[in-house]
């Protein structure tokens, strides 16, 4: 496939065929293209944790999936080697949760990637640093 903007969306929706804990979760894929991804979660009320906010785990996991996607977009598995979160606000119970995934670097066997996640305000919730490092196979099989 010479496209790559092509390709980014075949493998993501090979991806997505198999990845029950996004779409278990709700999330959406918004958009997606060549080291990038938007997707989208709604804070359900399972979701809030003893303080009535959403659990920090699952901005993690929307972060996490957002990189996922992003890094997977070349055809190339990618998996996370390393991956850190800031909280910088909550989000609540029905907020709808963004997480936009950057390609930062990617060479040889190794990547970074920076997710910001905002709620439906535009507010930044929390900012998200994945490295990934290539694993043998691909998402889409060979033509």
């Amino acid at each position: 496939m010479g496209d790559p903007q092509r390709l980014a969306e075949a493998c993501a929706a090979a991806m997505w065929e198999t990845d029950h804990a996004s779409a278990g979760l709700g999330m959406r894929i918004l958009a997606i293209a060549p080291g990038e991804a938007r997707l989208e979660m709604i804070v359900r009320p399972e979701m809030a944790n003893g303080h009535g906010m959403c659990h920090g785990g699952f901005v993690f996991t929307l972060a996490d999936s957002a990189f996922a996607f992003a890094c997977n977009s070349r055809n190339q598995r990618m998996v996370a080697s390393q991956g850190a979160i800031t909280f910088i606000a909550p989000a609540h119970v029905g907020d709808t949760l963004t997480a936009e995934a950057r390609e930062v670097h990617l060479r040889g066997r190794g990547g970074i990637y920076d997710v910001s996640v905002s709620n439906q305000a535009g507010e930044r919730i929390a900012e998200f640093r994945g490295h990934s490092r290539a694993i043998p196979g691909s998402a889409l099989a060979p033509t």
